[in-house]
């Protein structure tokens, strides 16, 4: 039996839960290693030998040790391509070419603002923050307009990158999640027919309903 690879961190981190879809998705086997932010435990000798930057997630297999989710995901798709979902990552170059433009686009347009609407609306009243309306209302506003663009190209196309469910749709889940269930913007995505039937399909697949199960799930004990 393979070995499972490794991922350390909580599953409420929007970094972690990409990393699990995307595991979730092509059969991985993997193990979770909790770590509690809250009490400093990213910033631990023992950690920080593994991620030096004392960030979360970071994966670990027999070949390599990576930080970053987005980059893990891509090498999870490469290195299990023959397994779970085939065309995650493309079949072909153009594929991968489209799936890393949608990619980058989540990573440069759409995680900015929507992360500091995750913080501030979803996690600020929790931590007992002052939310800071200023910030929300420019941060909704920048996103409105990258959903604008979404809402035209998924007019052309049933996902982002083409008709097949990919990375580059995998990656708006964990934030998306935030926002439509946990806060009271949901309307953000469901008023636009497009994105909100887009939504609708990618939240209903069974990787990322398990990963929102384990998210609400108490650890064992």
């Amino acid at each position: 039996m393979a070995t499972p690879v490794k991922v350390y961190g909580p599953t409420l981190s929007t970094a972690v839960s990409r990393v699990l879809a995307c595991l979730l998705e092509k059969n991985v086997q993997f193990q979770l290693i909790p770590v509690n932010m809250a009490k400093g435990e990213h910033k631990r000798p023992d950690y920080l030998k593994i991620q030096p930057f004392g960030q979360v997630p970071a994966y670990q297999d027999e070949d390599i040790t990576l930080f970053e989710s987005r980059s893990i995901n891509r090498y999870i798709c490469d290195k299990y391509g023959s397994q779970g979902n085939k065309g995650l990552y493309g079949t072909n170059p153009l594929e991968k070419a489209s799936i890393d433009q949608w990619i980058e686009a989540e990573g440069q347009s759409f995680n900015p603002p929507s992360s500091v609407l995750v913080f501030q609306l979803a996690f600020a009243p929790r931590m007992k923050i002052k939310q800071d309306e200023n910030l929300i209302r420019q941060n909704e506003e920048k996103l409105k307009k990258v959903l604008d663009v979404y809402e035209k190209r998924l007019g052309d196309s049933q996902y982002l990158a083409g008709d097949e469910f990919t990375l580059a749709d995998l990656s708006h889940l964990p934030n998306i999640q935030y926002l439509v269930n946990g806060t009271d913007r949901a309307e953000l995505f469901t008023s636009r027919e497009n994105v909100g039937r887009w939504w609708g399909e990618i939240s209903s697949r069974e990787s990322w309903k398990k990963v929102v199960e384990m998210q609400t799930s108490p650890p064992p004990s």
